[in-house]
């Protein structure tokens, strides 16, 4: 099983070829900010399964989500910011390997990522967090497989 480092080249390498992928078929437009965003929620997604236990993965995963957070702080969108942070706390609960390493979590986990816009604005155009829910999945999709957990 590889470490933090091939769980983010796992995710690089999938996150690419499926941004390439969708940049082809007129999916996705060659946006670099976005690209690059979506890259990040790739990448957070690849880490994401191994924040259930103490590991380098898990410290640059909460890096990553203190900076979110704190951001989201600052610019006043405390409900996003607590929501944030309640999520951040669920990895520790339960057993390294245990249900963060499952098929459903990955559908599950990311999900509100299209919920709370969903909660939040009316109407809801859910399009481009669509993308960014698709990135989270692709990487924990990476890290689930480079663990072996679809044999």
């Amino acid at each position: 099983m590889p470490g933090y480092k091939g769980h983010l080249a796992g995710g690089i390498f999938v996150g690419g070829m499926c941004a390439t992928g969708a940049v082809m078929f007129g999916l996705l437009h060659m946006n670099p900010l976005l690209i690059a965003g979506l890259m990040g929620f790739c990448l957070m997604g690849a880490l994401f399964p191994d924040t259930d236990t103490e590991s380098k993965g898990q410290n640059l995963f909460y890096l990553i989500f203190a900076a979110v957070d704190l951001g989201l702080i600052l610019k006043k969108y405390y409900i996003w910011a607590s929501w944030l942070g309640f999520l951040a706390m669920l990895p520790p609960i339960g057993s390294h390997r245990g249900w963060t390493h499952t098929w459903w979590a990955m559908i599950v986990v990311p999900l509100p990522i299209i919920l709370i816009p969903v909660m939040l604005f009316d109407p809801p155009d859910i399009t481009p967090f669509l993308q960014f829910y698709s990135a989270f999945t692709v990487g924990y999709f990476s890290h689930l497989l480079l663990d072996g957990e679809f044999r």
